[in-house]
């Protein structure tokens, strides 16, 4: 019952849940964003220095960025067809998603931690 990939549906429930936390964070970004007096700098920079801003701005940055890795390994895995593109393919995405998440991640630690350029 594992299917010809061998690992059954555990891809498939990991992508839903992670749209139904991204779905969530979503919202919460909207209304947060939507209840601050401007979105200004200052008034952005100063809201994101709060730990409920910035946790879940952080959630938000890991879970995006791992949804975009399950699904584009999932459109590689079907479009590639030599294993040396696939490899090829694979190493791309993994510079982009780890390298895009921690440059994101850092930009939200550097302004939720407060320091200046």
């Amino acid at each position: 019952g594992l299917g010809s990939a061998g690992h059954g549906g555990a891809d498939w429930w990991a992508m839903r849940l992670s749209s139904i936390a991204l779905l969530f964070l979503s919202v919460w970004l909207l209304v947060a964003l939507l209840r601050l007096p401007s979105l200004s700098y200052p008034t952005l920079t100063e809201w994101l220095r709060s730990p409920l801003a910035a946790v879940p701005m952080l959630l938000f940055v890991a879970v995006g960025f791992w949804h975009i890795k399950k699904g584009l390994r999932e459109i590689i895995d079907d479009y590639a067809h030599t294993e040396s593109g696939k490899v090829l393919w694979g190493t791309l995405l993994a510079f982009f998603v780890y390298g895009g998440g921690a440059l994101a991640a850092f930009c939200v630690l550097k302004v939720g931690l407060g320091a200046t350029a």
